[in-house]
Parts: C-alpha cells; structure tokens; sequence
C-alpha cells in the first residue's frame, strides 16, 4: 500500500513553484497566514489532480502510483478551495486537465514575475488634483496594467501625492498656492527623501491636474532622470501606449515683434487664439508658439512623440531665453496633453532658465488667469 506521505522536498519545491499562494485559478490567497488576523500561519493544503485513493475526486487512470505524490500531481491550495475541487466524487467540473491547467498558469505567472530583474521594477506615482468640479480619478491597477511589458510595480500600492476629498477647485483663489505648497510638501517626504535613501530607482508617473500643477510635478521631478510619464488616451480609456506612432508635426512659430512680454503658448491639445494672451498680456506681447495643425486630446499616443516634444520644448525654451535674456520672466499659456505637460517642467533647466509664469484657462472667472510663478533656482 502505497503511502500518502508527501516527501519534504517535494512539498519545498511546490511551495517555491507557488509562490505560496492558492493555486485555484482566481483565487491566489497568501498561504502563510491568516487572512483575518493577519498572523503568521500555515493554511496551505495539498490537494491531488489526480486521486491518491481509487475512489477519490479524479480517481486516477493509467497514473503509476509513483507520481500521485509528485510534484506535478498536487497543487497548493487553501481549504476553501480544496473543499470546493473534492466535493464531488468524481470532482465535478473540476475535471483533471481543468486544475492542471490553473496549476500551469499560477506557476507560470510566478514564473515570469519573480523572474524580474530589479531594473525593471518601478515605483507608480499617482497625482490628482481638482479640475474644475471634476475630481480626477487614479487607478492603480489600470496604472500597473500600462507598465507591462517594459516594467513591473516595485511595490503593490502606489506613491500617491493627491490631496484626499479635496473641496477645492482653479475657480478659488487660495487654490493655486495650497495646491504646490501640498503637491511639494508630499513630494519631499514620499519621493524625494526615498530617492535619496535608494529606495526608489525608478518612477512611472501617471497624473491628472490643471496644467501649471502638472508643470509644477515636472519641475519637482526634474532632477530625477529615471522616470517614465505617462498619457491617459480617451479612445479608447486606457493609459497604455500604442504600438504603433501617430504622424504628426510639430511647429515652432516664433514672433516678428520681440520687444514686448515673452509668451510662450503651448496649442497642442486645443487651439489658443492670440486673443485670449494679448488680453492678459496686452498687444505688444511677444508670442512664441509649438502647435500642431490639428491639436487635440489624444494627440500623443507613443513614446516616441513625447520624446520628440522633449527636445522641441527644449529647443524653443534656449530660443527664447537667447532672444529675451534669463532674467526676463516668460509668461506660458499651456494647452498641452497631461503627459507634456509634466515633461515640461521636467525639461527646465533651474540655474539656467528665465522664470516662468504659468497661466490656466479657468471659464468660470473669464479666461487664462495668472496661477503660479517659478522663479530662476527652482
């Protein structure tokens, strides 16, 4: 008679294959401790695909007796589910080839993500702030979902520098000042301090915020390199990159009067009529623009555009400091996808570049208003 002993390196081996977790196809509970008090214990049980006993759920047929207590003939299981796969006799739909199919997955799965090189892990931050009424909603599985397959989540909760319930809005007129002092306050003790200890090598950060607060994240993650910024596409509703690049061109227009106030508009996203900057600036302002002939929300689709509007953002701002000088304030009225947004204050150079100004379309108090200001060192 055969024993039911399971050897000791047989179970090591399906506890390591497992990752010591519930192999059950959706299940995947932890099995080193107790899922209400969260205390350490064992509650891993070793269910067979194939019955030990001749009358057991799956009894076995043409399986040498040698391999029902081998590895690839036993899943780890917690009780719930072990009792659900045995209930019947003859094991119900949990036929054999269905639980070898979920072993093989879960084990695959584990597999593929402890097979990671720390490299390509990464730290997900989350930035939200109120624009207008609308609250801006972060996700982090839909935020972890995007990395794949470039890179994995560094952790199984994110960074999060959002203000929780907040019940402002760009319409109020202390928004714009606690909104950055909040933004930097959160920034020094959840990412900065951490990057300087070493615990963090690398960000993906997914934001939704009035621009000058999103040029305000770049400026804050600028001296960081390891970062990747991602872009919320409306159609379809997803934060993953396209495979395959949009053509697009990008324009720089630079002004033929130079003797007024420097704007720099952004039109990427929507287009933004001298109007609506001469009426904040008056008409002998200096309009330099980047735009696109046919600006919209889901303009930026690839990695490679963003890069490309990296190095024109770049460009334009030398362009504009050659010609106004580096003390001179330039003023910027931003229209721009959440992901350029960030990367252009990420691209400003603190000890080199003019202080910017930055500017948002607010409707409810008649057009762009003067947000926040970023002085040369910062």
């Amino acid at each position: 008679m055969p024993s039911r002993q399971i050897a000791a390196t047989v179970q090591t081996m399906l506890w390591g294959r497992s990752a010591g977790r519930c192999e059950f196809a959706g299940c995947n509970k932890p099995l080193w401790k107790s899922s209400v008090t969260q205390e350490r214990v064992n509650i891993a049980q070793k269910a067979h695909i194939y019955a030990f006993s001749d009358k057991g759920p799956r009894a076995r047929v043409n399986i040498p007796v040698s391999l029902l207590n081998s590895v690839d003939n036993l899943m780890l299981v917690c009780h719930e589910c072990h009792q659900k796969i045995d209930r019947r006799s003859d094991g119900g739909r949990y036929k054999a080839p269905l639980l070898q199919q979920m072993k093989a997955a879960h084990e695959e799965r584990i597999q593929r993500v402890t097979g990671i090189s720390l490299r390509r892990k990464s730290h997900i931050l989350l930035y939200g702030a109120n624009i207008g009424d609308h609250g801006s909603p972060l996700v982090y599985d839909e935020a972890a979902s995007a990395l794949f397959p470039r890179r994995y989540p560094a952790a199984d909760t994110p960074i999060s520098l959002s203000v929780v319930n907040s019940l402002s809005s760009d319409r109020d007129a202390d928004y714009w000042a606690s909104e950055s002092k909040s933004l930097e306050r959160a920034f020094t003790h959840a990412v900065r301090d951490r990057v300087r200890l070493g615990d963090i090598q690398h960000l993906s950060v997914f934001a939704l915020a009035p621009q000058p607060l999103l040029v305000s994240l770049g400026v804050l993650l600028g001296d960081i390199s390891d970062v990747d910024v991602y872009q919320r596409r409306r159609e379809p509703a997803t934060w993953e990159w396209a495979t395959h690049r949009q053509r697009t061109s990008f324009v720089i227009e630079e002004p033929t009067n130079r003797a007024g106030a420097p704007a720099l508009v952004f039109a990427l996203s929507a287009t933004v009529t001298p109007d609506r900057v001469t009426s904040v600036l008056g008409q002998d302002a200096s309009v330099w623009r980047l735009t696109t002939p046919t600006p919209h929300n889901d303009l930026i689709t690839s990695r490679d555009q963003l890069s490309e509007l990296r190095q024109l953002m770049r460009t334009l701002l030398d362009r504009v400091k050659a010609v106004h000088g580096q003390t001179t304030p330039v003023h910027i009225f931003p229209a721009l996808p959440i992901s350029v947004a960030v990367e252009l204050g990420r691209v400003r150079m603190p000890k080199a570049d003019s202080p910017w100004r930055l500017y948002d379309q607010v409707n409810a108090r008649g057009g762009f208003i003067d947000a926040l200001s970023i002085p040369t060192g910062v």
